[in-house]
């Protein structure tokens, strides 16, 4: 017992210094961001099409006080009694926010994932514990933010603060309450001005969106997870930018959509994703069964498979008949001449790696500790994004597309990799030592793969100056695999084209959203 105490103490003190070293490389990348100022800010954004809620009037909010009520002149003088002797570390909070909250919320998230993105240690008994969203702080800590699981939380924080704000621009036109800063010139406004009607609060929807999510998604992490509300809806009032009651509205606003997205959570199957012994056993057999060799996991002892269920997760863009309808064909028989010579360049690349092929291995590596592959996307997403000047409601609708599409994928994915349940080039060829890790689940089709193919096809939808780019990245992130020693080619262009199909979906999705 003490050395699986020990171990396990060992284990957390790397995976801490691999998450701070994550955080750290999240954060101090837009650390100096300017403020968002965008080029639009796509004031008719309340007719947009949301994604769960039927109508932005479907959450009430109520008509603010008069700009002339001494209730509203007295959040004036709070502002200016706050901004009487502003130190640096509230300076440097409002600098923080100010670059946009759907961005900093996204990086909060990352950087949640990463933490978590740790498979638990074995028993005495060499069973594996699983994480207890009941009890999120005992060991192994809730959540295990694999891929999937992070897509799933990627895409339910996207979506949540995509509807939230389409009712928020909505209200703000019908109320089209000033901000503070065009009631009274004498504030000090920290943050560029906008003609936006201040309420409800953009800013505090998005806090309040997240914080509902986060609480459901990563519920050991509350009080970090407040800690940061506070602050965003703090440097409102900081920068001279929203009132008091602007603030509670939007973050009233906010939670209640966010509401909405947490009942569809907990009941969208993801809880039984992990699946028993007699479903392990079941694929298995049904492997043998079909004449092909089953996937094992080359862990010691032998880890159940990876979330086996998660291909019956409910989806965003398309229903149960969509998933099933976009599983490819199977891939070569394990005994083929076909199999036989994508194994042996599988040998080849492991045998004679070059700095490059070594490069793009560990670039898109994206394994323990990282925030995973949708989290590289959403990274890659938010550079282009800020240089796009977006307004906050249109980061979230493309945050929203691109993460709906990375949790459809996962789900297409994981229901081919279990359905065919293929096994691994380290499993057919001894001689395959990997660059990287073995994953814990079947190889076909590539996770890595389906993910870019969904990425870059939405992604190029929304920037199409940059849709070569993102095509060229899916390719070299689904190259890595047969590079590492991880994956068949064919499970990679299997995986691209199915992941296009999935990022089509997500364009059909941005085509009727009135955002257009």
């Amino acid at each position: 017992m003490k050395k699986k105490i020990r171990i396990t103490g060992m284990l957390t003190l790397l995976a801490t210094l691999l998450i701070i070293a994550c955080s750290k490389d999240i954060h101090e990348r837009t650390a100096n961001l300017p403020a968002l100022q965008p080029a639009n800010t796509d004031a008719d954004a309340g007719d947009w099409k949301p994604i769960l809620i039927g109508s932005p009037t479907d959450i009430a909010v109520a008509a603010p006080i008069p700009t002339n009520s001494p209730d509203y002149i007295a959040q004036i003088n709070e502002i200016k009694a706050t901004q009487a002797n502003l130190t640096q570390e509230e300076k440097d909070i409002v600098k923080y926010w100010s670059a946009g909250g759907v961005l900093r919320w996204n990086e909060l998230l990352r950087e949640l994932v990463a933490k978590h993105n740790l498979p638990p240690y074995q028993n005495p008994d060499g069973t594996y514990p699983f994480p207890s969203a009941n009890n999120p702080l005992a060991y192994p800590q809730f959540p295990f933010s694999n891929p999937p699981y992070a897509a799933r939380a990627y895409a339910y924080v996207s979506a949540a603060q995509y509807d939230a704000l389409v009712t928020a621009w909505y209200y703000k036109k019908l109320y089209n309450r000033k901000a503070p800063y065009k009631v009274d010139s004498s504030l000090q406004v920290l943050v560029p001005q906008s003609d936006l009607p201040s309420y409800p609060s953009e800013d505090a929807v998005i806090a309040g969106a997240a914080v509902e999510m986060l609480k459901l998604l990563f519920p050991g992490d509350q009080d970090y997870i407040q800690m940061k509300a506070e602050q965003h809806k703090m440097s409102r009032i900081i920068a001279g930018a929203n009132v008091r009651s602007d603030i509670e509205a939007g973050e009233l606003l906010g939670k209640a959509v966010a509401q909405k997205f947490v009942a569809r959570a907990r009941t969208d199957r993801a809880g039984a994703a992990a699946g028993n012994q007699a479903m392990w056993s079941k694929l298995e057999n049904d492997c043998i069964a079909r004449g092909d060799t089953p996937w094992r996991s080359f862990e010691i002892p032998q880890r159940p498979p990876m979330l086996p269920a998660f291909g019956k997760v409910k989806t965003f863009l398309f229903d149960s008949l969509t998933v099933i309808a976009l599983r490819p064909d199977p891939p070569p028989s394990v005994n083929s001449e076909k199999m036989k010579h994508e194994t042996e360049e599988v040998y080849n690349y492991i045998n004679n790696p070059s700095r490059e092929n070594i490069r793009i291995v560990h670039f898109w590596a994206d394994g323990v500790a990282t925030y995973t592959p949708p989290g590289h996307w959403d990274a890659i997403a938010s550079d282009d994004f800020i240089r796009e000047n977006f307004s906050e409601v249109r980061w979230a609708r493309n945050m929203a597309l691109l993460n709906m599409a990375l949790m459809d994928a996962a789900i297409v994915c994981w229901d081919t990799k279990y359905y065919y349940y293929n096994p691994r080039p380290t499993q057919l060829d001894p001689r395959i030592k990997t660059l990287t890790g073995i994953p814990n689940f079947p190889s076909y089709i590539s996770g890595h793969s389906t993910f870019s193919g969904a990425a870059a096809t939405i992604l190029g939808h929304i920037i199409p100056s940059r849709a070569g780019a993102y095509m060229d990245m899916a390719n070299e992130a689904s190259m890595s695999r047969v590079y590492g020693g991880i994956h068949y080619r064919s499970d990679c262009n299997v995986g691209l084209v199915t992941g296009k199909n999935v990022g089509n979906y997500a364009i059909q999705r941005a085509e009727s959203d009135g955002a257009e």
